[in-house]
């Protein structure tokens, strides 16, 4: 059972990175977190607020995170349906979610990439898309710290999205051993 977390701020690359995978090997799959409130439906498994406690009081949240008015899960369940049928690809942008998902599913092996890019670069990124949350946006940049100790940082002003995932590709096939720990 191998996973890869892809870790970093917004408009660092996860989105464009997980695709180049999926293009490689379609044992890749994005693993759509549990999302419950407003804003972009792409890429998640929409729910509601009741849904989300029902995990909770089950003991199935493995992470979640507030953001942009909405609340972002990682539940156990899922996760490991994933990992059982698959290589789930994680973006994470806090570093406590990091460990919280490396030790959910006993047994698992999981890759960690710090993916970033500079802030201009972010910015750009950001505008494009057409969001209209831009300030929002950069403020979770500035809020996502480094993530020292990642099997593998990329910064993605400086490697294509299809360049970073052969390089991902490469270590995860060839992974063996059990991933770090991320001091919070």
């Amino acid at each position: 059972m191998k996973g890869v977390i892809l870790y970093g701020p917004p408009a660092a690359g996860k989105d464009s990175i997980t695709s180049a995978l999926r293009q490689l090997d379609s044992r890749y799959t994005l693993y759509p977190r549990l999302k419950a409130g407003p804003g972009r439906t792409t890429g998640y498994r929409m729910a509601d607020e009741a849904t989300v406690d029902a995990l909770r009081a089950n003991g199935d949240v493995v992470w979640e995170n507030r953001r942009y008015d909405a609340v972002y899960v990682v539940d156990r369940p899922s996760l490991a349906q994933r990992l059982d049928t698959g290589i789930p690809v994680v973006h994470l942008g806090q570093r406590p979610a990091v460990n919280a998902v490396t030790e959910a599913i006993p047994g698992s092996r999981w890759f960690v990439v710090y993916v970033w890019c500079p802030r201009d670069v972010a910015e750009e990124r950001i505008i494009a898309r057409g969001t209209g949350d831009t300030d929002a946006r950069l403020a979770a940049w500035d809020a996502t710290e480094p993530l020292p100790g990642s099997d593998l940082m990329l910064n993605t002003a400086q490697v294509l999205p299809l360049d970073a995932a052969r390089q991902i590709d490469r270590h995860v096939l060839a992974e063996g051993r059990p991933a770090a720990r991320w001091a919070q």
